[in-house]
């Protein structure tokens, strides 16, 4: 039987469970390019639980220590004394999610003697050596699309609530002020702004559609350009580089994975080039900006505003200077792990899991590394040197 080591994010501070606001989430069908929703044999929790943090478990306990499988869950994940750490050399299976990874890195890998699996919780496997992985044959997947959406109903938010300058008005309200002038002073109407997306995959394309009737003008780049009936229907500008797009748009919004290609892309001379007083909007991963660059161009007014909700490391500490640079929307990473999401992903893990034990196959698109190289999706979106330019997920 297995050991599974699952690193989940601490409890509400308030205590678990949370008092609910809501009876239940709203039932939803196929993804739209036709991919079901996860099919685990069945799920041993209520959808619109919290499930994502150590009390909830991922709903997987039941399960696992009815097949005899052994279950640890922690959050304590960082450093060489962390519960995670002390774990993680006799463990079969290691699960965490984006928004409070688990970092395996070669050295974690190649302590962990007997990890043959190492799964994601939602979307995004960059905070595994996927080189190690393949070294070792080690088997990564993810539950791919199972918080695209979410994700990118986030970002949509986060670009009204910078151009808008939503935040700092909003407190003006809670310190007891009226302060229109100073709220305004900042903010714009969306419509006839330039918007460019970066990655067109899942997410990036469920942007375009949700920024598409504000009368925008959307561009998007992507390594794999999109279908010339999907360009004319949603009036899309393609770019052939990230250059391109970056110098011809007001608001950028990045979906792209973390890969070599995208590491530190948007650094000081990218940030110049781009108009005065653009935007970001970052729900992808922290190290495709370089972080000072990133508050140095808000400081200087090159850019009008940064918001996201991916730092380096997760979590990042007190001081880090995202916290309180000017002009920031930022959020913890939070975009993926909604109720809703979280009632998928769950599911999607379990399933992951029931094929994994039964040596049956991994679906296609749950898998990033499998046999010992890249496979499924992560053949598609992710690259282990600096030779190839993947798409978007």
């Amino acid at each position: 039987m297995a050991k599974v080591l699952c690193v989940l994010y601490p409890d509400p501070v308030t205590g678990y469970p949370p008092v609910y606001a809501r009876d239940s989430i709203p039932a939803v069908g196929p993804y739209p390019d036709g991919q079901t929703q996860p099919t685990p044999s069945a799920v041993d929790f209520t959808p619109g639980q919290l499930l994502g943090c150590v009390s909830g478990e991922l709903g997987l306990r039941e399960y696992l220590e009815s097949q005899g499988h052994e279950l640890v869950v922690t959050s304590d994940k960082d450093g060489p004394d962390s519960e995670f750490e002390r774990e993680l050399v006799d463990a079969d299976v290691v699960i965490s999610q984006p928004f409070w990874p688990a970092y395996l890195d070669a050295d974690r890998i190649a302590k962990a003697k007997s990890l043959t699996l190492a799964l994601t919780a939602g979307i995004g496997s960059d905070h595994v050596d996927l080189d190690a992985a393949i070294k070792r044959n080690i088997t990564v997947a993810e539950v791919t699309y199972c918080n695209s959406i979410s994700v990118a109903e986030h970002a949509v938010m986060q670009v009204l609530a910078l151009v808008r300058n939503y935040l700092p008005s909003h407190e003006w309200v809670v310190n007891g002020g009226w302060n229109i002038a100073d709220c305004v002073e900042r903010a714009y109407d969306l419509e006839g702004f330039d918007v460019g997306v970066i990655a067109a995959g899942r997410i990036g394309q469920a942007v375009l559609r949700r920024l598409a009737p504000f009368d925008v003008n959307l561009h998007y780049f992507d390594t794999r350009r999109l279908p010339e009936e999907l360009e004319k229907e949603l009036n899309l500008t393609y770019h052939p580089d990230v250059q391109s797009l970056v110098s011809s748009v007001d608001i950028v919004d990045i979906h792209a994975p973390l890969h070599p290609k995208t590491y530190h892309l948007f650094d000081k001379n990218l940030l110049n080039s781009m108009r005065r007083g653009s935007y970001i909007v970052n729900t992808a991963r922290a190290e495709i900006a370089v972080r000072d660059d990133i508050v140095e161009a808000l400081r200087t007014g090159q850019l009008a505003g940064y918001a996201g909700d991916v730092w380096f490391p997760q979590p990042p500490a007190p001081d880090h200077p995202w916290r309180t640079m000017p002009h920031e929307a930022m959020t913890p990473h939070v975009s993926g792990t909604t109720l809703s999401a979280q009632a998928r992903y769950a599911a999607g893990t379990r399933e992951i899991l029931e094929d994994f034990f039964a040596e049956k196959p991994i679906r296609d698109e749950y898998l990033i590394v499998e046999g010992g190289k890249l496979a499924g999706t992560g053949a598609r979106s992710y690259t282990t040197d600096d030779k190839a330019s993947p798409g978007a997920k």
